[in-house]
């Protein structure tokens, strides 16, 4: 029945060699990947101007010169990401950068900072998306955070399904924002250039002196516009995502997200300026840039449900990042092991659920009400950019390739400009952001944990494979010894079933001719004088083949009388949090083949010492 239901939900199962029909063009990566960027023109420029009109109506054309700024940023950021896309084509972003040239705890303070981020992302997303919903249908306000939680729980079955099943039907919702933005900023200049329009509030001439205005308000307004960066970096996390060639096509996604926010951006701002547009508490910059322009009409609800769709859909960025730099932490084993495996979809499902999980516990501790968290939100993109900017100047000071002056002096100025941003919003809003003084170092101590103890694992685990197999007196019973790796569990399980029997089997199931063939190799090497018998998953399934094989096995010993006994190597961590670090294959096996009929099923168990 469960099975039933997982299929109908995500899909049939997909496999290995199928991973090609699993990867994004540049249209339907541009729509997965860019969506929260794209997003952030819908409270970017309203972030800049709550901050300015603190000084007066005569203080809003500041917005142009600022927005001026958040422009040479993203120009910056999308030349440095672009670098980064083709240096470090395996994909891990910042956290790479970081990692390989300025070294361990930076590159763990940026990919927690990352990991974090995500995770605000969808809660945050999903959180204004629903205040959209409610705002349309004001029934449902007080259920806004069983309808947050609901929207999480859609996307993420989306993704579970696989990334061209999701980016298929997420790209409408978001290239319908960009076609209506695109309109309002087409017809928001027509109107202005031919007179039609009524200015809502009549704007100061640019230049205009204003009282108040000081360095601190602008650098705050500037740091709060900067809101609508995030999310740039997410293409560079994600490359493997991309059809062939994955870096070409990712650098020119890249390229073209960052045209399109620049676009958008410079066009909400000066036509928010141009019209005279200020922030209201019960109506958004957009809401009133759209009723300006086209009245109460068709148009207008169409760009409010465009607005609601790609905010709620923004969200989907982290779905595609988070488990792409989840993977390349859990490769360096900073992260659990499991969220290397990929799941039925060839996507990386712990990595999905495990984000859906964090934002719906996000999301209900918030109550939903997210604005709190959106100067977090943006701190902890900085983090990240700052270390990747500073790691790219590092990578050029130390390759020196062909025209890397050039390279180093983009990567400069966007530290600097970086740096700032940082410095700004710890000065400005620190009774918002100082958690992450406490949760960054929390995340990295846990990356050092685990990281240590996959460390003790395998220096308890590790083989001679100069020294073979003591030889043991055996009886005639057919052994069959599951077998991942040559490690020091599977030796002493191999030692165990030969003193049961001289009839012993090794199995070893591989999801790769590759992993085969390597398996191979070293088992000749090792020379235990045990045959073994190597199965190759399609489905990356260990049960099934292996279960598979048993039923084999066990045919033939009926007719010999013989019978079948299932040695399972076993190990078992000292503390109880460290088994969670590793996968369980060992039990789902075990419940699968208790129905075998007189299969004897033993356990050898190995227990770590740290």
């Amino acid at each position: 029945m469960l099975t039933k239901i997982k299929r109908l939900l995500i899909g049939r199962p997909l496999k290995s060699n199928e991973s090609h029909s699993q990867k994004l063009n540049k249209l339907k990566a541009l729509a997965v990947l860019s969506s929260d960027a794209l997003s952030s023109v819908a409270y970017g420029p309203e972030q800049i101007l709550i901050v300015l009109i603190a000084a007066g109506g005569a203080a809003l054309w500041y917005s142009l010169p600022i927005a001026l700024g958040v422009l040479v940023l993203l120009v910056a950021l999308v030349l440095s990401y672009r670098q980064i896309i083709f240096a470090y084509p395996q994909g891990g972003g910042a956290y790479m950068v970081s990692k390989e040239n300025l070294g361990t705890n930076f590159g763990l303070t940026a990919g927690g900072s990352l990991l974090v981020d995500y995770i605000l992302t969808v809660a945050v997303s999903v959180s204004a998306g629903t205040d959209a919903i409610t705002s349309a249908f004001p029934a449902l306000h007080a259920h806004a955070v069983l309808v947050a939680v609901i929207i999480v729980v859609i996307i993420t079955v989306l993704n579970l399904r696989g990334l061209t099943d999701s980016a298929t039907l997420l790209s409408f919702p978001v290239y319908f924002f960009v076609l209506m933005m695109f309109l309002v900023i087409g017809v928001g200049f027509f109107e202005a250039a031919t007179g039609h329009a009524v200015p809502v509030h009549p704007h100061a001439a640019i230049g205009t002196p204003v009282m108040g205005i000081g360095l601190f308000l602008l650098l705050r307004a500037f740091s709060s516009g900067c809101t609508a960066l995030t999310g740039v970096e997410a293409i560079s996390n994600a490359i493997p995502s991309f059809k062939d060639p994955a870096p070409k096509n990712a650098a020119k996604t890249l390229l073209m997200m960052g045209g399109i926010l620049a676009l958008l951006l410079s066009g909400i701002v000066f036509l928010s300026y141009w019209y005279g547009i200020h922030p209201m508490s019960n109506q958004t910059v957009l809401s009133q840039l759209g009723g300006t322009i086209f009245g109460r009409n068709v148009f207008y609800y169409l760009i409010q449900v465009s607005t609601a769709l790609i905010l709620v859909l923004a969200a989907n960025t982290g779905y595609s990042a988070f488990p792409m730099l989840a993977f390349n932490l859990a490769k360096d084993k900073y992260m659990p092991r499991p969220f290397k495996i990929k799941g039925d979809r060839l996507g990386y499902s712990n990595g999905i659920i495990t984000l859906g999980v964090m934002s719906i516990i996000l999301i209900i501790i918030s109550g939903g009400r997210t604005e709190n968290l959106i100067p977090l939100y943006a701190v902890g993109v900085f983090i990240p950019f700052s270390l990747s900017q500073t790691g790219m100047i590092v990578h050029w000071v130390k390759e020196k390739p062909k025209g890397w002056l050039s390279r180093l002096l983009t990567n400069f100025i966007g530290a600097l400009i970086c740096y700032l941003i940082l410095i700004i919003f710890f000065l400005t809003k620190f009774s918002q952001i100082w958690p992450v003084l406490i949760f960054v170092p929390i995340v990295i101590i846990i990356f050092h944990k685990i990281h240590q103890h996959y460390m003790h694992v395998a220096e308890q685990l590790r083989v001679n494979l100069s020294i073979p197999l003591r030889s043991i007196n055996t009886t005639d019973n057919i052994i069959v010894v599951p077998v991942a790796g040559i490690t020091k569990v599977v030796e002493q399980s191999l030692t165990y079933a030969k003193s049961l029997s001289g009839n012993v089997i090794a199995v070893y199931v591989g999801d790769s001719p590759e992993a085969i063939e390597k398996m191979e190799r070293e088992w000749k090497e090792w020379n235990t004088g045990i045959r073994l018998v190597t199965l190759h998953s399609l489905y990356r399934s260990i049960v099934s083949p292996l279960d598979r094989f048993v039923d084999t096995i066990k045919w033939k010993a009926d007719k010999d009388g013989a019978t079948v006994t299932v040695v399972f190597p076993q190990f078992y961590t000292k503390k109880w949090w460290q088994s969670l670090l590793h996968n369980q294959s060992g039990v789902l096996i075990k419940a699968s083949l208790i129905r075998h009929a007189d299969v004897v099923i033993a356990t050898v168990p190995f227990h770590f010492k740290k």
